[in-house]
């Protein structure tokens, strides 16, 4: 990828729950979107409590203006009450609603897990890198908008062009 994403302003909302995992998942987002090109005076990061405080930061980022997408990163670790369906899922509608509201990408980065050494795991910059694979898939999400859109990209040099539709109707 090199340093395809020049010019990007990136935001991050991390929550501080779970704080081992999400230190690591920033970390390593930071890492990533540095490693491509991104500035670091344009990546904000903005902490909050916990995963559910994500989505209400990350539309207020998005609709805000200054950013060309959102990474949200957290860690949700089942426990022995239902408290872990209930978070999971409104976190994820909400980052998912936000997207479609604010038009700008939002990447879940969110880890799900049912232990908390799956989490780590997931962290873990030489393992499953969770927080570098949310980097990159905000890079691309910028690059596809902005092809939708049609305006020049910073990080694909503009020009692409999408395929027309077809026309054709699929027997079905």
């Amino acid at each position: 990828m090199g340093r395809s994403a020049s010019g990007l302003r990136i935001g991050i909302v991390a929550a501080k729950f779970n704080q081992r995992i999400t230190g690591k998942l920033l970390g390593a987002c930071i890492d990533a979107l540095e490693s491509q090109g991104v500035e670091r005076a344009a990546i904000q990061v903005v902490r909050v409590p916990g995963a559910f405080e994500i989505p209400l930061v990350a539309k207020t980022m998005a609709t805000a203006g200054g950013v060309d997408a959102v990474i949200c990163l957290g860690a949700v670790i089942r426990g022995d009450t239902p408290h872990f369906e209930y978070i999971s899922a409104e976190v994820s509608r909400g980052i998912g609603q936000a997207a479609l509201e604010s038009a700008v990408p939002m990447i879940f980065g969110v880890l799900t897990t049912e232990t908390v050494a799956q989490a780590e795991e997931r962290a873990d910059p030489k393992k499953f890198n969770r927080g570098g694979d949310a980097a990159k898939s905000a890079i691309e999400m910028v690059k596809v908008m902005r092809r939708l859109k049609g305006k020049k990209s910073a990080t694909d040099g503009g020009g692409a062009t999408l395929p027309a539709p077809s026309t054709q109707r699929h027997a079905g």
